[in-house]
């Protein structure tokens, strides 16, 4: 290990990980061409389209603005650990049933953040829907789908009426 990089020990989909990275090295990128998990997505590369949150300690982050060492001692969730084929989670399954997705480049970032969302408000109201949701960027759909999908999805997860 040089000077210019880090050990870096973290919970990968709950999986105990060490790595030495550089110490410029983005989570985003050690995510994708570490460990191989393509579902985070890099767009904007700014902190600005959500394509690519993670979920580190529950809270929805832009991996592309998070260095490696930050997320050090630290439990990450991406998008390959939300759900699996056969055993998606309530809001894959919510966005698949409302068709709230078209190319589906922002889907994973916009899962993440919904999933977070849902942790912290079982039964958000449109307008948190649409304040959390505000960091992820979706060219394709229009809102309405996405919203009506994060409704859907507080429902299957025991929310009472999603309105």
């Amino acid at each position: 290990m040089t000077q210019h990089e880090v050990s870096v020990s973290l919970r990968l989909n709950g999986a105990d990980e060490t790595i030495t990275v550089p110490t410029s090295e983005m989570l985003v990128d050690t995510v994708r061409e570490r460990f191989g998990l393509k579902g985070t997505n890099i767009g904007c590369d700014q902190a600005s389209c959500g394509a690519c949150t993670v979920r580190v300690e529950g809270n929805p982050v832009a991996s592309c603005s998070t260095f490696t060492w930050q997320a050090d001692d630290r439990d990450v969730t991406t998008i390959e650990g939300l759900g699996q084929p056969g055993n998606l989670s309530p809001e894959q399954t919510a966005v698949a049933e409302n068709s709230a997705f078209q190319c589906g480049y922002c889907t994973p970032g916009l899962l993440m953040s919904t999933s977070a969302l849902l942790d912290t408000h079982p039964n958000p109201d449109r307008d948190t829907i649409v304040e959390w949701l505000g960091a992820n960027i979706c060219r394709c759909t229009g809102y309405q789908m996405i919203i009506e999908a994060v409704q859907r999805a507080a429902e299957l997860r025991g929310g009472s009426d999603a309105s």
